[in-house]
């Protein structure tokens, strides 16, 4: 009986893959050339590393970067791949058609030097890991659950906050209904009590005028 972690591991080692490294003396372009079969899916991981005459040893120079280019030999050096990038990416093409193609890469914002090898000998300033996966269309699928999986919860949280935001326009709005009722009642009591002064005003007024007219008639008369 087959385990998944057995049909996983046996899954890993149909897909073809090349892993390689190879050393590049300065800004020089380094190619190689590869058969591919029709709609074959290329998948190239890379990281350049630089010579630190100080160490004694390859590390990473953030400012180096990488052009990359892949050309179908075929088809009169057709280019189906031009990339600029820092010093480790990866890049991806499909083979649109049968035939020998040549994979370049080339330093940049890197003068030459010449690094070491373990033995003593002279090699390149620059160690390039390369990692080809051909043919991977479920490895990348399955690489990219993860990146998609975050991408899901990200928006799912920006839909939660959407919510929120949404349920707090809401209640904003009621409260500003609610403010704006209360407001008019209070403004219809102000206007209905301003109206009682008024009248009673009116008819105190109206009274001691006619008061003092009966009263200055009662003076002529006596």
């Amino acid at each position: 009986m087959w385990s998944p972690l057995s049909l996983l591991s046996l899954a890993a080692l149909l897909i073809p893959s090349q892993a390689l490294y190879f050393y590049i003396d300065g800004p020089t372009q380094k190619c190689f050339f590869e058969e591919l079969p029709k709609d074959t899916l290329v998948v190239g991981t890379f990281s350049a590393t630089q010579w630190n005459d100080q160490s004694r040893a390859y590390g990473t120079n953030p400012d180096m970067g990488i052009f990359i280019t892949v050309d179908e030999v075929f088809d009169n050096d057709h280019r189906v791949v031009s990339q600029r990038g820092s010093h480790t990416g990866k890049f991806t093409f499909s083979a649109a058609d049968s035939g020998l193609h040549r994979l370049c890469f080339t330093p940049t914002n890197f003068p030459a030097t010449t690094g070491l090898l373990f033995s003593g000998s002279s090699a390149g300033g620059i160690k390039f890991d390369l990692d080809l996966a051909i043919g991977e269309t479920s490895a990348i699928e399955s690489s990219d659950k993860d990146k998609l999986g975050e991408v899901v919860q990200k928006v799912r949280d920006l839909n939660a906050r959407l919510l929120d935001i949404r349920r707090e326009q809401i209640f904003q709005r009621e409260r500003e209904a609610e403010f704006r009722d209360q407001s008019e009642a209070v403004n219809g009591r102000v206007v209905r009590w301003t109206l009682i002064q008024l009248a009673v005003l009116g008819v105190t007024c109206a009274w001691q005028l006619s008061y003092l007219r009966a009263f200055f008639i009662k003076q002529k008369v006596v």
